[in-house]
């Protein structure tokens, strides 16, 4: 159960069906909250975009390696932290979906789509850390 007002953390191995652990998580957040259901979907979609990432990218699918997600109500926003144990990446130098060369590629477009997504993207510890803001409280 989930108590609004909290700092909460999960923390899983590094399998994919573990996202639905995520999803799990999203929902209970935004009933304990009370979110509106306008901002599910964008936070639904940045999340686990960012959970994918740190469980095939960064700790390459180890399931040895941990994800981790907390969150945290800060001012008007949902603050979310994703991290994982693998190397970090380039962040600030990624191709960009949208360009015609890499529209047909399979992949590419999380941090493309968490930056779109969220009121607020940053990245910490080489990007082992991915920040969430979703700004959902009046």
């Amino acid at each position: 159960m989930i108590t609004p007002d909290t700092s909460n953390e999960i923390r899983f191995a590094s399998k994919t069906e573990n996202i639905a652990i995520v999803e799990k998580l999203i929902d209970e957040v935004c009933e304990a909250y009370a979110i509106h259901e306008d901002y599910y979907g964008n936070m639904l979609i940045a999340l686990t975009e960012a959970v994918n990432n740190a469980i095939v990218h960064g700790n390459r699918l180890d399931e040895a390696k941990e994800v981790s997600v907390r969150y945290e109500r800060e001012g008007k926003s949902l603050r979310f932290f994703i991290t994982d144990e693998g190397p970090g990446f380039d962040y600030d130098h990624l191709p960009d979906p949208t360009a015609p060369e890499n529209r047909e590629k399979p992949n590419g477009r999380g941090v493309f789509l968490m930056r779109n997504l969220a009121d607020d993207c940053a990245f910490e510890e080489d990007g082992r850390i991915v920040q969430l803001d979703f700004e959902v409280f009046g």
